[in-house]
């Protein structure tokens, strides 16, 4: 056990030595690069995408007489259509820990909010397990900006989206949802290691000094009171009733005391209880709509300069330590 502890010692301190190296090199990279990095809206219809799909697979199976045919259709049917189409405007939303892809959605929300009316639809392919209380509750924030608006909001889950995930999904107007997506978890979780005995044993002492009687409930190397327990359940609990709360404001007709039991179902099961409105996968609702619908993919993309890659690496990296060793609380949904 000395030999564990020796050894996470020094990783400790080589982790330190190696960081501060990166950190001096980023520095520098980022000086030398200052005012560079910049950001730009993407945006592509993808009715076409799938017009090429369909002429493809027709160039194959029609015989000329019937592709000359095919086509003159086609250039008939867009001549004869003057009329604006209504749009739906497609965003992806791929949810990790901290749910840092909001920063980018933010934007994309602003540049749809900027032309979008009230016959247009803004679609959301989700998929998060879920993470961070306040990355996921500032997704949620920032797609009810759509609904506040009185623009349909549909969110399509394909793969999964259960905890801050369904967190955001619950703010759509409609969801959809893939027969095996995986669905709900309306519940909260905190959880750290604690390594008082293990210090008690070798004679090691530990100190914390805070200023506020609940400043720090639980910690991972202090020595946990059934005081600092209870505080912490009384903190998660308001919590989770906030989670309830927030669930029955965008979809009054569940029955929340039954399911906000961190519980997740599949499609069908969701479907059944509820908490989905509709099982099609995104693909399926797109090629329904592209008929009507001018379907629009928008994406903001950044393009970090190396420099930056390097200091938000060595950032979260410092910043994950910092927490695990001052035994900062993770409160997810």
């Amino acid at each position: 056990m000395l030999l564990l502890i020796d050894y996470s010692l020094f990783l400790l301190k080589t982790i330190t030595f190696v960081a501060a190296i990166l950190v001096v090199f980023a520095g520098l990279i980022a000086i030398a690069s200052k005012g560079k990095t910049k950001g730009k809206l993407i945006a592509k219809k993808c009715n076409e995408y799938y017009d090429n799909l369909a002429n493809t697979l027709q160039a194959v199976v029609l015989s000329k007489k019937e592709l000359k045919q095919y086509n003159k259709a086609v250039k008939e049917k867009k001549k004869g259509s003057h009329e604006p189409k209504r749009r739906i405007f497609i965003l992806q939303f791929k949810g990790d820990l901290r749910a840092s892809a909001v920063d980018l959605l933010s934007k994309e929300i602003d540049a749809i909010l900027l032309i979008a009316t009230v016959e247009d639809e803004v679609l959301v392919r989700l998929e998060s397990p879920g993470g961070m209380v306040s990355g996921y509750g500032l997704a949620a924030s920032q797609l009810a900006r759509l609904r506040a608006k009185g623009i349909s909001l549909t969110i399509a889950v394909d793969k999964v989206a259960a905890s801050g995930g369904y967190m955001m999904a619950a703010v759509a107007n409609r969801i959809l949802a893939a027969p095996f997506a995986v669905i709900g978890s309306i519940g909260v979780i905190a959880q750290l290691p604690n390594f008082h005995r293990l210090l008690n044993k070798h004679h090691i002492d530990f100190e914390q000094i805070t200023a506020g009687h609940h400043k720090r409930t639980l910690t991972v190397f202090g020595e946990n009171t059934a005081e600092g327990r209870k505080k912490f359940q009384q903190e998660l609990n308001d919590l989770h009733e906030l989670f309830k709360e927030h669930i029955k404001t965008y979809r009054p007709h569940l029955d929340i005391e039954k399911l906000a039991t961190g519980e997740y179902w599949f499609g069908q099961r969701a479907l059944d209880l509820n908490l989905v409105d509709t099982l099609q996968t995104s693909d399926d609702y797109l090629l329904s709509q592209k008929e009507e619908y001018d379907l629009i993919e928008v994406r903001y993309k950044v393009k970090k300069h190396l420099g930056k890659r390097v200091s938000q690496t060595v950032s979260k990296i410092l910043s994950e330590s910092r927490d695990w060793l001052a035994g900062e609380e993770f409160n997810r949904y």
